[in-house]
């Protein structure tokens, strides 16, 4: 935790404002129904685009409301596709033609648009949560209101795709920070030729700063809220058996003020940065479903201030590099598995390097129809705002079952740990953090779903307090 340093400013109020779009979302479901040609059923899952492995998986951490709360988005590789563990699907009809939705597959059609294909969704939870930390206890009731959907292009060449989620919760008896969340992406891919394709991306995610995070205000009422802005574009070419891609990514971050116990208001604008990073991969088809690959990146990072409060210099350049194998056997077994070294080199004499070992990948099973198995494991380097510490050096391992029991009846298991670790000589504690979960959805119909879902979580810190979390929640699901 950070220690209390008193600065006060005005704190910006963000609620009102996300409430907001949460009700202007739902006017979606007022659209009429999708014409009579129905849209094709979702695509396969998608493999991770090359550059996207190595990049730091820092992405806000957002929920599916129909997924297990054990696990964050963030506990997750980048660029996996939502429905990862949706394997074994049917086949395409013969001829190629689009096949009309089965009404008990439990997909809503979606809203046709032109030649885009819109597929919201609002859902709505009551949850309990109970939170210990050393001796510590408290709890709370609240309500979570969730708005989520995508917007697809439907177009013979070049695909524009869409998704936002947003997330409010609101307390309703117990004491307990509420955390709202946002997140919203797209992604226009050119097709180019035949052999490049070119991908442009854009997006914006905000988060409200997690109060066991090593970064937090230690007596803080509030946590900081995190918006982050991201540009990025790609461009992947086959040369024949070689397959290549050369890809650059911006980020900006922005940290709001903290709202102390005391009523005071603290800024942490010192935290403010940019991030530019460069990255480069190169791989050799030895068959269709072996491709080894090499893989780099460079990066840049400028804090808007040049030392922060305490005098220390946290600019800094990224280097990495990897190499990895990428399998494809089909819907039965599919992914990749990447090794590599990753360091920070920090600008000021005053802070040492940040570096270490990575380990990045995803695999995805599926034993049987109706099972999916999905294994990953990602590494990213976290700066610190402790005095003389660098930061750490973080790996996150994830598992997620999914089990059709009936055809309208899908049941979940979920389970991640965190390892957190720091140099040596750092002040801070390493920290490991357990998360297990598991849920139900029941899908009445192809518009409405019932979910629930159980879960706990743990931190264990080589110094200091343990904290434990358990939620219990039982929600709606509306689906267009």
């Amino acid at each position: 935790m950070v220690p209390n340093i008193s600065r006060s400013t005005t704190a910006g109020a963000l609620r009102p404002r996300m409430r907001a779009w949460l009700v202007a979302g739902c006017a979606l479901f007022a659209g009429t129904p999708a014409g009579a040609e129905s849209p094709p059923p979702d695509a396969p899952v998608a493999n991770l685009a090359p550059g996207t492995l190595g990049q730091t998986a820092n992405v806000a951490a957002i929920t599916d409301p129909q997924t297990t709360g054990a696990v964050a988005g963030s506990d997750l590789p980048p660029a996996l596709d939502e429905d990862f563990n949706r394997l074994n699907r049917r086949e395409d009809t013969i001829d190629g033609l689009r096949a009309r939705i089965d009404p008990y597959e439990g997909q809503a059609p979606g809203i046709r648009i032109g030649t885009f294909v819109l597929k919201p969704a609002l859902s709505e939870t009551f949850n309990h949560e109970r939170q210990r930390t050393g001796g510590r206890s408290e709890s709370r009731s609240f309500i979570e209101t969730g708005l989520k959907g995508s917007l697809t292009s439907d177009w013979s060449r070049h695909q524009l795709s869409i998704t936002g989620e947003g997330v409010l919760q609101n307390n309703t008896s117990g004491r307990g920070e509420e955390e709202p969340r946002a997140d919203l992406d797209a992604e226009l891919r050119l097709d180019l030729s035949e052999q490049t394709t070119a991908r442009l991306r854009a997006g914006y995610s905000f988060e409200r700063e997690d109060a066991n995070d090593p970064n937090a205000i230690a007596n803080a009422e509030t946590q900081s809220g995190v918006n982050i802005y991201r540009l990025g574009g790609a461009v992947e070419r086959d040369y024949g058996l070689i397959r290549g891609s050369l890809g650059a990514d911006f980020e900006r971050r922005t940290y709001g003020d903290v709202e102390l116990d005391n009523g005071a208001t603290l800024s942490v604008e010192d935290r403010n940065r940019n991030i530019g990073i460069l990255n480069a991969r190169i791989g050799y088809e030895l068959s269709p479903a072996l491709i080894p690959f090499l893989e780099a990146s460079v990066g840049k990072s400028n804090y808007d201030l040049r030392e922060d409060t305490l005098g220390f210099e946290r600019s800094y350049q990224s280097y990495a590099g990897r190499a990895g194998l990428e399998v494809d056997l089909g819907e039965k077994l599919n992914g990749e598995l990447a090794l590599g070294y990753e360091t920070y080199r920090f600008d000021g004499d005053r802070l040492g390097d940040l570096r270490g070992l990575s380990v990045d990948g995803r695999v995805n099973w599926s034993p049987q129809r109706g099972t999916g198995v999905l294994l990953g494991v990602a590494t990213y380097l976290d700066p610190s705002t402790t005095p003389g510490d660098a930061g750490s050096i973080d790996y996150v391992l994830t598992s997620i079952v999914t089990r059709e029991l009936r055809s309208t009846l899908v049941a979940r298991l979920s389970n991640s740990v965190t390892l957190r670790n720091f140099p040596s000589d750092a002040i801070s504690s390493d920290e490991t953090t357990w998360r297990t979960g598991t849920g139900l959805t029941w899908d009445m119909n192809r518009y409405l779903a019932l979910t629930g879902d159980v879960s706990y979580e743990r931190t264990n810190r080589d110094r200091g307090e343990s904290s434990d979390t358990a939620r219990i929640g039982l929600g709606l699901t509306l689906r267009r």
